[in-house]
C-alpha cells in the first residue's frame, strides 16, 4: 500500500473524528435541545441496546433483504434487458424512445402505481426498489453492450458464433467494467428505496424503526438508525469494490 494511501485514509478518519467530536460538542453545550439532537454517545448507546435486545438485528436484516431481493431482481432483469438491446442496433433505435419516457420518471410517482397494485406488501417494496435500482444496470449495460469493438463482432460472424455464444464470450467481459459500476450504483439507490418504502407501507426494517422513533421523540433511536444505515450503505459500498477488483484483475494484468 502507497504511503499516499494510507496518508489519505489517517485524514479520512480524522476528518470524520473530528465531526463526532464537534457533534458531541453541540450535544453537551445544548446548543440544540437535547430531545432533538442527542450525542454521540447517546447514540452509540441506543444502538448497544438496540442490538443486545435483539430489536436492531431484527430490523437490520429486514432492510437487508428488501434491499437485496430488490437489487437482485433489477440486476437479473437490467443485465438481460441491456444486453438484447445493446447488441442490436435495431433494437437500439426502437426502444430508445421507450426507455427516455420511462427513466425520467421519479420513484415515488411509481409508489402510489404500486400500492395500487400490490397494497402495502413486500411486493409492493420489491417492485418498487427494482424499478428505482433497474435504471443504472440497465443504462450501464447498454453502452458496455454498444461500446464493444466492432471488429470483435465482425470475427463473430466470420466463425458463425451464435448469437449466445457472442453475447458471452466476447461482449459480456468487454463491457463487464460497466455493469459492475452500475450493479453498484443500484445497491446504493436499492437500499434507499428499502428505506423508503418501509417508512411508506410499515415493513419491518431500518426505515419503519426510525419513522417510529421520530415520533416518540427517541431521538437516540432515531440518530442511532440513521447511523446504522450509513454504515450498512458503506459496507456494501466496499464489498462491491471487493467484487469489482477481484472480477476485473485481468483488466490490470492485461495491462
Amino acid at each position: 500500500m502507497r504511503w499516499s494511501t494510507i496518508f489519505w485514509r489517517i485524514a479520512s478518519f480524522a476528518f470524520a473524528a473530528a465531526l463526532i467530536a464537534l457533534w458531541q460538542l453541540v450535544a453537551d453545550l445544548k446548543l440544540v435541545s437535547p430531545v432533538f439532537l442527542p450525542g454521540p454517545d447517546r447514540a452509540w448507546a441506543a444502538l448497544v441496546r438496540g442490538f443486545t435486545s435483539g430489536t436492531l438485528w431484527d430490523k437490520t436484516l429486514g432492510t437487508l433483504e428488501h434491499m437485496f431481493y430488490g437489487w437482485l431482481v433489477a440486476s437479473v432483469a437490467g443485465i438481460a434487458l441491456g444486453a438484447m438491446i445493446g447488441s442490436s442496433k435495431a433494437m437500439r433505435t426502437y426502444v430508445a424512445p421507450s426507455l427516455e419516457f420511462l427513466r425520467p420518471l421519479p420513484v415515488s410517482a411509481i409508489i402510489p402505481v404500486a400500492i395500487a397494485l400490490f397494497g402495502l406488501t413486500q411486493g409492493m417494496a420489491l417492485f418498487v426498489i427494482a424499478f428505482g435500482a433497474i435504471w443504472p444496470m440497465l443504462l450501464a449495460t447498454i453502452h458496455g453492450f454498444a461500446a464493444v469493438e466492432p471488429r470483435l463482432y465482425e470475427v463473430a460472424r466470420s466463425l458463425h458464433m451464435s448469437r449466445l455464444a457472442v453475447i458471452f464470450k466476447i461482449a459480456l467481459p468487454s463491457a463487464s467494467p460497466d455493469i459492475i459500476s452500475g450493479m453498484r450504483l443500484s445497491l446504493t439507490v436499492s437500499l434507499i428505496l428499502a428505506v423508503v418504502c418501509e417508512i411508506l407501507a410499515g415493513l419491518d426494517g431500518l426505515g419503519h424503526w426510525v419513522l417510529l422513533s421520530a415520533r416518540a421523540f427517541r431521538s437516540a433511536d432515531l440518530f442511532g438508525g440513521v447511523i446504522l444505515l450509513g454504515v450498512i450503505g458503506y459496507l456494501t459500498a466496499l464489498a462491491m469494490s471487493a467484487v469489482e477488483a477481484r472480477l476485473l484483475r485481468w483488466r490490470s494484468s492485461g495491462h
